[in-house]
């Protein structure tokens, strides 16, 4: 307490002695405050690969969920380019699940996408189709972008 009272003694003292000369000094600033809203800028993100899609965790979380099982559904899907680069990792994931088969693997497929007959029918397809493969499941192609807001488009297949 005594040192704070003793700083900001002194920083009154060098400001009115400055103020004399005529010198300014700069802004001090407390070392609590941030870089980022000391200076307005904002920290890189460095290694953080995850497409935060302009949604809330919760809803971005349902948007790739429901997109995943489409897709295993259908096979291809078209959205927005970033949500179908976002997609990728989740049903790599998925099927690397289901090549692996355990009921372990099974149970967590089933926590993510909510649909056990689509569950049942990836666990019997997935393990003769990407036998040979060790991921790199999904294709994502650019196409025409939307009409509208003229945001990029892609189509994701299996």
């Amino acid at each position: 307490m005594k040192a704070a009272l003793f700083l900001a003694a002194s920083l009154a003292l060098v400001c009115a002695a400055s103020a004399f000369v005529g010198g300014a000094l700069p802004a001090m600033t407390p070392r609590a405050a941030s870089a980022s809203a000391v200076s307005g800028l904002s920290m890189m993100r460095h290694k953080n690969r995850l497409a935060k899609l302009g949604l809330p965790a919760d809803q971005r979380k349902a948007l790739l969920r429901s997109l995943t099982s489409e897709l295993i559904r259908h096979g291809r899907i078209t959205t927005t380019h970033k949500r179908a680069k976002a997609m990728r990792d989740p049903v790599d994931h998925m099927i690397t699940l289901a090549k692996d088969g355990s009921l372990h693997a099974r149970r967590q497929a089933m926590a993510y996408i909510h649909d056990k007959e689509l569950v049942h029918a990836l666990f019997e397809q997935a393990p003769e189709r990407y036998a040979d493969r060790e991921g790199g499941y999904c294709r994502v192609v650019r196409t025409m972008p939307r009409k509208g807001d003229n945001s990029p488009m892609g189509i994701i297949e299996l």
